[in-house]
């Protein structure tokens, strides 16, 4: 179902075009698109001279990244004269394929795959929000037996992809360092996860605090977290070394200035960037280099 609000300005009179209505309209085409490859053409500045590219981690379905990335792209192109063109694709897998070959201008990507990003087309790290951290969370149903990591040995255990970060690859390696054997299976993204667990179709499965603090009162009341890894930096946004320093900086000034005009707060927040900064690469991402989660890597046809 999809639930379209109608906009307002500061004095309540609807305005010109509402985001959110626009993300309803892009939602309803979506669904006359393909079911691995939908795009939205240009959210912002419609005189723009060229199109950025931008690529979203498929977390959720396509129609909630619509819901949610639509209407904050179409605000941040207004403030920065820039033309957005959305694309989502049907499985984490296939964003990392697209990635890896350096497809899109911008992204959002796990903090793992944005590293892997870095050393392979040289992506910049641009922000992430300092508000959050991210964590990976094991979740079983609430009515389950199953009362420590290790009653998993022998059992199913649902990701959403082999190489999410915090919710495959950190998890899956604690797994292993406990000498817990499971079976895995890949459900896509993370809402069929959290379902999967819910239905009792995975008797658990890896997610993260952020998705599953967004999941629905009806799913979250059905789950039980068995375990949270700690914390670690949350999905930086990157940007290709092809997209010039200028258009970067005003991109992320505009970006920081979002968090302070109550009238954005809203859009930022529902993209998870609730506090943007400047990533301090050093700092923030490059310790996971050495965090040993290689082995735990599926190469998906990089």
């Amino acid at each position: 179902m999809v639930v379209c609000l109608r906009g307002s300005n500061r004095h309540g009179a609807p305005k010109r075009r509402a985001p959110l209505l626009d993300s309803c309209l892009l939602v309803l085409a979506w669904l006359l698109l393909t079911p691995t490859l939908a795009a939205a053409q240009c959210l912002g500045d419609t005189s723009a001279p060229r199109e950025l590219k931008v690529q979203v981690v498929p977390q959720n379905t396509a129609e909630v990244l619509y819901e949610r990335w639509a209407p904050f792209l179409e605000r941040l192109g207004e403030r920065t004269g820039n033309c957005f063109n959305l694309r989502v694709v049907g499985s984490i897998p296939e964003f990392e394929r697209h990635l890896y070959r350096g497809e899109p201008d911008m992204a959002s990507a796990n903090p793992y795959v944005a590293v892997k990003a870095r050393k392979k087309v040289g992506y910049w790290f641009l922000a992430t929000d300092s508000s959050r951290t991210l964590s990976g969370v094991l979740v079983v149903r609430a009515d389950s037996g199953v009362d420590s990591i290790k009653a998993l040995n022998g059992r199913t255990i649902a990701f959403p992809a082999p190489n999410a970060f915090a919710a495959s690859l950190l998890l899956r390696a604690e797994l292993d360092a406990r000498g817990v054997q499971f079976t895995p299976v890949y459900m896509g993204n993370h809402d069929n996860v959290y379902r999967s667990v819910a239905l009792g179709r995975a008797d658990a499965g890896g997610g993260i605090n952020l998705s599953l603090q967004q999941e629905t009162p009806e799913v979250r009341q059905r789950l039980r977290v068995l375990y949270e890894t700690r914390g670690y930096p949350p999905h930086p946004l990157i940007v290709h070394p092809r997209v010039q320093r200028e258009d970067r900086e005003r991109i992320l000034a505009e970006l920081i200035k979002m968090a302070d005009d109550p009238l954005d707060q809203r859009l930022i927040q529902g993209v998870q960037l609730a506090r943007p900064v400047r990533v301090d690469y050093e700092r923030q991402y490059a310790p996971l280099e050495r965090m040993g989660l290689e082995r735990f890597y599926a190469i998906n046809g990089e």
